[in-house]
């Protein structure tokens, strides 16, 4: 189903947002959160919003890495927080980091940084810059090495949904 058709049969009325902000800001809005990131914001600012594919790359790759960057430096000390002062998030931040890390460290022993880096540029559901983040932390990668890894693999993410959207990469091209 096309993407404009979805928005003409009113599964998403936008009508608001449209009038209220420019369609950069919107592109900013929509990369910045959990679900969609840069994935559902450039085939959106292409074919809704007519940016051209450079300045949705641009703003869907700002969007996405500006959450990530507040993530990649608080979930340690949240999760030390809560930890500490809360039984339940300490029992279940114990559980969630032995069960994460026994059952992918190693992928992350034997590709390393580039492990971080593809799972943040594979351009799929739950993948993407927050859940980068999140795996940063968990397996311990440095904040200051995990900020360009995530930067790198949200670049890489960018362009492969940009070249994707408009059809250069084998897959049906958006109606733009």
């Amino acid at each position: 189903m096309d993407i404009e058709i979805l928005f003409d049969l009113g599964y998403w009325d936008l009508g608001f947002i449209e009038m209220s902000f420019p369609p950069q800001l919107i592109t900013f809005l929509i990369a910045a959160l959990p679900l969609s990131e840069l994935r559902g914001a450039i085939p959106l600012a292409l074919t809704v919003y007519g940016l051209s594919p450079l300045s949705a790359f641009i703003w869907a790759v700002l969007g996405n890495m500006a959450p990530v960057i507040f993530l990649v430096w608080l979930l340690e000390p949240v999760s030390r927080y809560l930890s500490r002062h809360f039984y339940f998030f300490n029992r279940f931040f114990t559980w969630l980091f032995e069960r994460t890390r026994k059952k992918h460290s190693r992928h992350f022993e034997i590709w390393g940084s580039l492990a971080l880096v593809t799972f943040v540029a594979i351009p799929l559901p739950l993948t993407g810059g927050w859940a980068g983040a999140a795996a940063a932390f968990v397996f311990g990668v440095p904040k200051k090495l995990a900020l360009p890894l995530i930067f790198l693999g949200v670049v890489m993410a960018g362009l492969l949904v940009t070249l994707i959207s408009l059809g250069i990469l084998g897959v049906a091209p958006l109606d733009i």
